[in-house]
């Protein structure tokens, strides 16, 4: 396919270059050797070579990995954001399989397979016999490469063309889905099944779980002559480990179904797919492609559905994944007929055949998009080419996607999302397996972008911008091997991630979403493998002047110079778009001599200047025509003298003169209302023009200024020789214009200058040209003074071209559209990427130590420009900032570098201003107050205005100005609570409480949002504020915390402390506290309340006791200085033997909720156990025995029981609980339990102790006992012995 234009490599520098003798080892291997360095190319003819690339494989040559730069540079201009990004190479273990295979097979391909699962992030390679298995986005250090022995039976291939693509089909199954959390792709994987499918042969091979025994495979045939499977998925089974289903559909329209398990493979089911209408005689590539409908989300999904793509249709399947997995057809939708508006129409005119080649769906299930060729004749010239499309449709409005039944309801199910999007318009003729080889990717950055794999080894990703499809190819050197697979990585936020391929030889690339924008191109007409096409050196000269078609191969191995792509890419023109737009130069023409615009708006609505928005719209590039037009002749064309001259002056007005005449036409012709209404972004390119236009005359009266004062001696002190010429703006002027001179070669004949001031439109590239080349306008060798003075020329260079632009848009802005959502030229990336290396610049400027000798008037012309610059550099990050949130894309990033831009640039003006404040005497001390004051209050504008908090927060606190601080919390409410909220949090940092309560009283509401997240001041607010109920609630749980919030996390490591828990009597004071407000409030379930406040209260003493017969050690001590939850408490007291801790466990089941009984009722049949265990049952059965004991005297021995107590605590008359009783959870007796229910009970638990069989009565009676007993015991009344 195609990637983008770019400069000529610096082969012309480096030819003349001596090569070095001799290579280190170490450093980087050299580049392809120079061509006259090589043999001539009749000695070793290789036919269909490309003229790009590199030396074919068999020729001696380094290896690619050897080629791959090791060493990153820090240097912004060694980064071409148009290259693609090299991420990792393949494990070691592939590396050396791979040489071993090409040792072996000299002269023939290696026949090497891969491919990448973008769900588990795994990749995988074929090379002879063996499958490798590994995950691209592990770290290097716990990345493990597993590998798979490839049994004999399934290793032919057949006779397979060697650019039908890949051999092989392979499934991954993750069985560990639904056990990994939200960051699936990053975890290490313990469970992974792979089904292998040789495409020729048919056969399959299983392995139920490569990580636990790789060996272990299953393997079945199904050789069929003369046919293959082209599309293969698969699905775990739920509810049945290592099982799972496999479809599979071969070229002569059969459906295979396949169970796989560890025991066996099972081809369960071959069906006919029926097709009603096909376009095809024979059996010869369809059924082509199936695809799930969506990802596998669920252990529990009973069914999952499944789309193939047929020479026609568009079929939907059902797959039951329960115990007869059968099939059932849902829906089709035909794609190819003779109703266009539901897909492609077919029987046009030079239409012969259509394709359609691969299938897609988007992570949201919603939009299929389908790779389309059409074979086509062109009846003028008789010569025959191939179109290649997107089709992406979509469900029709109403459907109910996950109904099966919604989908009766409708005739049709799908309709076009978008017209069909021709990614390449002539491309030469394939043949039929070159077509099938291709595949479709989708789901990459930019969104909305596919990639286009074919057999031979390319990757092309395809972008639709503005109307116009761009391409981006991602093309190794031959000797890298092919492009094995692509994919897209993996994104925390459901976003789309960049696009990532695998390469044979070169390991795995990302292609970065910036390179595709960048570096995309329109297609000229060629073709999408390596081969080239006839056509293409002529179509390259038609695309502007000398830029040559960038190509994203060879290039990005090349460790040398980058270089910048001057545009994102270049207009594809057809023959409608030249018709409209010399009609329109016509009828502008024809107003400028008559004034007359009767028809102009209907015969340019019917020649279609409407279509098209943005720079390609014809009105748009009329505008870009007047603004640039070059001057016939300069009365002077060289030297600086060309800045005097009224030339260039009456150029720029002439200029302007006529953009407003061309504003008037469409303004008379209704044109105006027309783009306003339908082509935004070109009505604003063209308002765009009229602003640079402003702006660029008043840069050249900037610039006379500056020489005037040069030569008077107005300017910085010290000047010197070095400025006898126009000063930094001139250099600038030179650096940019020589630029475009290079770029165009009609221009290459005129002087920098002149170029300059007649690129208007390009104004930019005055930005782009500080951020790259400002080292060559104020170097470090100049004198410091002289630094000074060329930053502060630039700064107000800078100030005056966006000011003149804001105020022209504001002068004229009844013309502009509206602005939602498009983002002015002084906002774009470059502009601001300027203007920021110049504010660096200058911040760097400020800490140089000569800036303390300099007099008082130069150091406040220095901090005049900073601060001006600084005020429109943040309001390009604004007006960016504001556009991304209006167009709902995503703009995190772009905020966070604003945020932080600004309080770095912000916190240096501050500092400067302080400085200022400092003085040798009373007079010059009083001088520099009122500056330092006048200054502030600029400051304080510039940081109000981009809620820079901290730079108005040093101003108010080193003033210690209280009443600015409260004007200001009032006025600045802004996100995250506004000011008022980084006000509190600096206070709560700083620790001064006091101050934070009393402004809280100012600002109440504010300070309740910010407490919210500090409990420990919360409840004092909340007692101010009268929300007595509300304070209660919150001591309560802050009496319960596990951390006390008391000890924030601070910002400043001076005030960093250890934190420190609070102990149970601070803990006991807080319940207190909850309990008189809780009191005060009196809210309807204050009782309720109370209740639980008490009952916490009891716990908390509890502990107390408990750890008091807890012997002492270092887990116990800790333990003194923790709140433990009730369970953890109730373990402890089982943990010892002790009589009175197995009671104080009932104490604490007493005093927890009803709902904590019921979940905990094993542990409160253990503490039952522990109670039992506590006495010697058999000894006090034989000592009643022995001694004849009467009731009276075993009773009162019973009561000494532990049985006994806890049967009066839990049960008694007496018993305390806070919520229900311990009957409704565990019954006292046997019978009162439903046995047949599975119920449980005291003396069901005592039948289980091993001195029942011999003390069954006396620890029944202990129990029965304790129930009646009150705390003096009964004296009266029949005995619980009868």
């Amino acid at each position: 396919m195609f990637s983008p234009g770019t400069k000529k490599s610096n082969f012309s520098s480096r030819k003349d270059r001596p090569l070095p003798k001799h290579s280190s080892p170490g450093n980087t291997s050299p580049a392809t050797p120079l061509l006259e360095n090589r043999k001539p190319a009749t000695e070793n003819y290789v036919p269909d070579r490309p003229s790009t690339g590199t030396p074919a494989p068999w020729a001696p040559r380094l290896s690619v990995r050897a080629r791959i730069p090791t060493v990153k540079s820090d240097k912004v201009d060694d980064v071409d954001p148009t290259q693609p990004v090299y991420v990792e190479e393949v494990p070691q273990v592939v590396r050396d399989e791979q040489a071993n295979l090409l040792q072996k097979r000299l002269s023939g391909d290696t026949s090497i397979s891969g491919g990448m699962d973008k769900g588990t992030s795994l990749a995988w390679i074929i090379c002879g016999s063996k499958l490798f298995v590994w995950s691209y986005l592990a770290p290097a250090a716990s990345k493990k490469c597993i590998v798979l022995e490839l049994p004999s039976s399934i290793l032919e291939d057949g006779d397979i063309s060697k650019n039908s693509g890949s051999t092989w089909l392979l499934c991954v199954l993750d069985w560990d889905h639904n056990a990994l959390g939200t960051n699936k792709a990053l975890q290490q994987r313990t469970s992974v099944g792979v089904l292998l499918c040789n495409k020729k042969t048919r056969a399959l091979v299983y392995w139920p779980n490569i990580y636990f025994d790789s060996s272990d495979f299953i393997t079945t045939l199904n050789k069929q002559q003369r046919i293959s499977y082209n599309s293969l998925i698969a699905s775990a089974i739920p509810d049945k480990k290592c099982f799972c289903i496999a479809l599979a559909c071969s070229s002569n329209g059969q459906l295979c179904k396949f169970i796989c398990s560890p025991t066996g493979i099972e081809c369960q089911e071959t069906i006919a797919v029926s097709s009603q209408g096909s376009q095809l005689i024979g059996p010869r590539g369809y059924l082509r492609s199936m695809v799930w409908h969506a990802p596998y989300s669920s252990e529990k999904e009973s069914k999952r559905r499944f789309l193939l793509l047929t020479d026609h249709e568009i079929q939907c399947f059902s797959v039951d994944l329960g115990s007869n997995f059968s099939l059932s057809k849902i829906w089709s939708h035909e794609i190819v007929g003779n109703d266009g508006d539901v897909g492609i129409q077919k029987g046009l005119a030079g239409q012969k055949k259509i394709w359609p080649l691969d299938m897609q769906v988007d992570n949201n299930r919603k939009v299929m998009t389908v790779l389309v060729a059409t074979f086509c004749k062109d009846r003028a010239t008789s010569s025959s080419y191939i179109e290649y499309s997107l089709l992406t449709m979509q469900y029709k409005s109403g459907i109910d996607v996950s109904s099966e039944s919604s989908y009766l309801l409708h005739d049709k199910i799908l309709e076009k999302r978008s017209p069909i999007e021709v990614i390449i318009p002539k491309a030469r003729v394939e043949d039929e397996d070159f077509l099938f080889s291709m595949r479709l990717k989708v789901g990459g950055k930019p969104s909305g972008s596919s990639i286009v794999l074919s057999g031979d080894g390319t990757a092309t990703v395809t972008h639709h911008w503005g109307n116009t499809s761009r391409l981006y190819k991602f093309d190794l050197p031959y000797d890298a091997g092919k492009v094995l697979d692509a994919s897209v990585f993996p994104s925390d936020d459901g976003e789309d991630g960049a696009w990532v391929v695998l390469t044979e030889k070169a390991g795995v690339w990302a292609i970065p979403e910036k390179a595709v924008l960048l570096g995309g191109v329109e297609p000229p007409e060629r073709s999408l493998s390596r081969k080239g096409s006839s056509k293409e050196e002529s179509t390259n000269v038609s695309f502007a002047g000398n830029i040559a078609p960038r190509r994203a191969s060879s290039e990005a191995w090349d460790s040398g110079d980058r270089h910048r792509a001057v545009f994102t890419g270049i207009a594809h023109r057809t023959a409608q778009d030249e018709e409209s737009e010399a009609l329109l130069s016509q009828f502008f023409h024809e107003f400028l001599q008559s004034g007359d615009v009767n028809g102009t708006l209907n015969k340019l609505q019917n020649s279609g200047a409407f279509e098209r928005d943005g720079e390609t719209n014809v009105f748009a590039r009329v505008s870009k025509s007047i603004v640039d037009t070059l001057a016939k002749h300069w009365t002077t064309t060289r030297g600086a003298e060309i800045l005097a001259l009224s030339a260039v002056s009456t150029q720029l007005l002439d200029k302007q003169q006529k953009h407003k005449k061309f504003l008037q036409f469409l303004a008379l012709s209704k044109c105006h209302e027309e783009l306003s209404a339908r082509q935004r972004k070109s009505l604003q390119i063209i308002m765009e023009h009229g602003e640079k236009l402003a702006a660029m005359i008043q840069l050249r009266e900037l610039q006379n200024l500056i020489r005037q004062q040069t030569s008077t001696g107005v300017a910085f002190t010290n000047s010197n020789s070095l400025n006898d010429l126009s000063g930094s703006i001139w250099d600038l002027i030179q650096l940019v214009g020589d630029k475009a001179r290079q770029n165009t070669v009609l221009l290459m004949d005129r002087d920098n200058a002149e170029v300059f001031y007649s690129k208007v439109s390009e104004l930019e590239e005055v930005f782009h040209c500080l951020e790259r080349k400002l080292s060559l306008i104020i170097s470090e060798e100049m004198p410091f003074t002289f630094q000074l003075q060329r930053a502060c020329e630039l700064s107000s260079m800078c100030v005056t071209l966006l000011n003149t632009s804001i105020n022209y848009k504001d002068e004229n802005h009844m013309w502009y559209p509206s602005p939602e959502g498009l983002t002015p030229w002084y906002c774009q990336a470059v502009v601001r990427s300027g203007m920021w290396t110049l504010a660096s610049f200058m911040l760097h400027l400020l800490t140089e130590n000569e800036m303390g000798h300099l007099g008082i008037s130069s150091k406040l012309e220095f901090h005049s420009q900073l601060e001006v610059l600084v005020k429109v550099l943040l309001e390009a990050y604004s007006g960016a900032v504001r556009a991304k949130v209006e167009r709902e894309e995503e703009h995190g990033g772009l905020l966070e570098e604003y945020w932080h831009r600004r309080d770095t640039l912000l916190d240096s003006l501050y500092q400067q201003v302080k400085s200022f404040n400092q003085g040798s005497s009373e007079v010059v001390e009083e001088q520099n107050k009122e500056i330092t004051e006048k200054l502030s209050y600029n400051l304080l504008a510039i940081a109000k205005r981009h809620e820079g908090y901290q730079t108005l927060w040093n101003l108010c606190f080193d003033h210690n100005d209280l009443e600015l601080l409260r004007s200001l919390m009032h006025d600045s409410m802004g996100p995250k609570g506004g000011f008022s909220n980084f006000v509190f949090k600096q206070m709560y940092n700083n620790k001064q409480f006091s101050k934070l309560m009393r402004l809280g009283e100012e600002f109440p509401e504010e300070l309740a949002i910010f407490l919210k997240d500090h409990p420990d001041l919360l409840w004092l607010h909340e007692v101010f504020l009268h929300q007595s109920s509300s304070a209660s609630e919150t001591l309560h749980a802050l009496a319960l915390s596990d951390v006390d919030s008391s000890i924030s996390e601070v910002v400043d490591p001076t005030f960093l402390e250890a934190k420190t828990e609070p102990t149970l009597a601070d803990r006991r004071r807080l319940l207190n506290l909850s309990k008189i407000a809780a009191v005060a409030g009196k809210s309807g379930h204050y009782e309720t309340k109370l209740k639980r406040i008490e009952a916490d209260l009891r716990i908390l003493k509890l502990q107390q006791e408990i750890l008091k017969l807890v012997p002492e050690d270092e887990e116990t001590q800790e333990l003194a200085q923790k709140l433990l939850p009730p369970a953890d408490l109730i373990q402890l007291c089982l943990n010892y033997q002790n009589k009175q801790l197995s009671l104080y466990a009932f104490d604490v089941f007493a005093w927890t909720s009803l709902s904590f009984l019921r979940c905990n009722t094993s542990l409160l049949e253990e503490c039952w156990k522990n109670a039992a265990n506590q006495d010697d049952w058999e000894a006090i059965n034989q000592t009643t025995v022995a001694k004849g004991l009467t009731d009276e005297e075993t009773l009162e021995i019973l009561k000494e029981t532990a049985l006994f107590q806890a049967s009066r605590r839990c049960y008694g008359p007496e018993a305390e609980t806070y919520e229900g009783g311990f009957e409704q959870v565990l019954p006292l007796r046997q019978e009162s339990s439903d046995i047949s229910m599975g119920g449980s009970s005291v003396e069901g638990i005592l039948m289980q102790h091993r001195s029942f069989p011999d003390a069954d009565k006396l620890m029944v009676t202990a129990i029965m006992l304790g129930s009646v007993a009150a705390e003096g015991m009964l004296e009266d009344g029949p005995s619980p012995m009868e």
